[in-house]
């Protein structure tokens, strides 16, 4: 199959960005099922991971097509490599948006238990933080990358306080013991998150900039 290769980096763009905003609708809808207790949006969720799981695979595909035909050099090359690399940490995301909705469904069957802050924080930095590696992608804003990394920060504090929170739960109200171990994976799932949206925002710093951020080479 013949290669246009700037056309065809156009349209792996499109695919990207599309990839982006529905892991992006993903996440939302995950943290919106666990504010709500609504196990019908976790299992929305659930449902919906086979079509990001779908679109990675045609990124994928596609990109070692441009790489095996299309010859690129520099600027294209960079962009074909970092695109394979942040696909597939969108569908990480995606699939971590997946198990807090599994977690979710069975939080919901149990007793009501009031979320801690700390977690409502992390979902609420999470969804900040995908939401300006996007923009970051969209508009090749290294800028916004390098603050994207900084505020990982933050939501790795609001995971540590949710530990103590858990620990101090299942100590006084042995009846939310299970409750409080589904919201601790969940607040570790959202620090995950947060952790491979940095991975992002570090290849977008290389697709634009040609520099290797990543393990605190900067």
């Amino acid at each position: 199959m013949a290669v246009d290769l700037q056309n065809d980096l156009l349209g792996l763009r499109r695919d990207l960005l599309a990839l982006g905003a529905l892991v992006e609708r993903q996440v939302g809808r995950s943290f919106e099922a666990m504010t709500k207790s609504d196990d019908s949006i976790a299992l929305e969720v659930k449902q919906g991971d086979a079509e990001v799981d779908a679109l990675d695979l045609k990124i994928e595909e596609e990109c070692m097509r441009l790489l095996a035909l299309g010859s690129p050099m520099a600027g294209d090359l960079r962009t074909i490599l970092s695109t394979q690399r942040i696909s597939g940490q969108l569908e990480r995301i995606a699939d971590l948006a997946k198990g807090i909705s599994k977690r979710t469904i069975k939080l919901c069957k149990l007793s009501a238990i009031r979320l801690p802050d700390s977690i409502i924080e992390m979902a609420e930095g999470m969804r900040s933080m995908i939401g300006d590696a996007l923009e970051a992608l969209s508009n090749e804003d290294a800028e916004l990358c390098r603050r994207i990394r900084m505020a990982d920060d933050l939501v790795d504090t609001l995971n540590k306080e949710v530990l103590v929170w858990s620990r101090t739960e299942i100590t006084g109200n042995v009846h939310n013991t299970e409750a409080a171990i589904h919201l601790l994976t969940i607040a570790q799932r959202i620090e995950r998150m947060a952790d491979i949206t940095t991975l992002i925002a570090e290849d977008v710093i290389f697709r634009v900039e040609g520099n290797n951020v990543r393990h605190g080479a900067e």
